[in-house]
């Protein structure tokens, strides 16, 4: 995920859409490496509960998969979800890492036209950060978010909503929500404006 890669090429502030098909692409070429001489495609479809057209699609750089999706599938091959995008640790070593904002790792997956950009430095450690743009209208309800672990959301601009389980919480500029992850849970932004979060998350769940 490192900026001008040929893995994560930057984006422009308005995620053209030319980068977002180079990293389905990669992330196609990435997925079929990793089943290869492990699974058929009927037999990892089996396995995370997908459709097969679905995975050879995705294998084809003609998918724009959702996380959800992504994580299924990434777990049927024992795998994390920055596994399928080439994740490696910058300072395998480092005791400590700054990440420059112009530095950021950056990911737009699935329809939903979420952006994450990564405030730690890898996905190697116990905490992930994320800096998360969420767009005017957003609504993953029809597909929820649900990962092992533990997760904090504070939002620092515009409004949203987090609904956990059957808990709704409605966020104003500067509150916080924290929540077993392991729970179905989704985000509304009900305005026309987008959403600024960060939001950590131990394990990491990418």
């Amino acid at each position: 995920m490192k900026q001008n890669s040929p893995d994560y090429p930057d984006r422009d502030p308005h995620g053209a859409e030319p980068v977002v098909e180079a990293r389905v692409t990669d992330l196609g070429r990435r997925l079929l490496e990793a089943r290869t001489g492990r699974f058929t495609v009927k037999e990892l479809a089996q396995a995370a509960g997908v459709s097969a057209g679905l995975i050879s699609q995705v294998e084809r750089g003609h998918g724009n998969p959702s996380f959800r999706t992504l994580y299924r599938i990434s777990q049927a091959l024992g795998l994390r979800v920055g596994d399928l995008f080439g994740e490696e640790p910058d300072h395998p070593h480092a005791k400590a890492s700054v990440v420059r904002e112009d530095q950021r790792k950056r990911l737009q997956l699935g329809n939903h036209g979420l952006v994450w950009e990564l405030l730690t430095p890898n996905l190697q450690g116990q905490l992930e950060m994320l800096l998360t743009r969420v767009p005017a209208g957003f609504s993953n309800k029809e597909d929820p978010f649900q990962h092992r672990g533990e997760e904090c959301v504070l939002l620092l601009d515009g409004s949203l909503e987090v609904t956990v389980g059957d808990q709704l919480f409605e966020l104003g500029r500067g509150d916080a929500v924290t929540y077993d992850s392991a729970q179905p849970h989704w985000w509304h932004n009900p305005t026309d404006v987008e959403a600024l979060i960060v939001g950590a998350v131990t394990p990491p769940s990418f």
